[in-house]
């Protein structure tokens, strides 16, 4: 192939070209022209054919078509329902509040019970006569002296 021929080629091809830009389908020499029949590179979309064959173009417009409004009634009827308070408050309200306290609380019980304990051993001893403190070995004394004083009343 000498360097006109390819060049006579060459300027076919653009007329073809130009021309199937145009609208008009004569192809000169008989010869085929390769066609994009999946593809349009105008407008860089995938064409769809119908059974007519129609030619139709696949967009995202025409996916989300409906997607937008559907939003948009969901959102107006979210908004038309009254605000309800009490979807909105917790079912415990003070569950945070007995979560932080709950050591402390078991720290005060055990020391609480340990003070109940002293003070049952100290009445229990306090009875028997044998207490540690000055307060029990009081009442003991006085119980004592409140027994010794009894019978001498009933002798009389």
């Amino acid at each position: 192939m000498s360097l006109q021929e390819a060049s006579d080629a060459r300027k076919a091809r653009l007329v073809a070209l130009r021309n199937r830009k145009e609208g008009i389908s004569t192809v000169p020499n008989g010869d085929s022209v390769l066609l994009s029949r999946n593809y349009d590179p105008e407008t860089r979309t995938l064409k769809k054919h119908s059974k007519n064959d129609v030619l139709t173009t696949d967009t995202v417009e025409k996916d989300i078509e409906g997607v937008a409004e559907k939003i948009l009634a969901e959102d107006e009827r979210q908004r038309a329902q009254e605000l309800d308070v009490f979807n909105i408050a917790p079912k415990r309200p003070n569950w945070d509040l007995k979560r932080e306290m709950e050591k402390k609380v078991a720290k005060l019980e055990r020391k609480t019970q340990e003070a109940v304990h002293t003070l049952i051993r100290q009445r229990l001893a306090s009875q028997k006569g044998q207490s540690d403190d000055i307060l029990g070995a009081m009442n003991a004394q006085e119980k004592a002296l409140d027994v010794e004083d009894q019978p001498s009343d009933e002798d009389e």
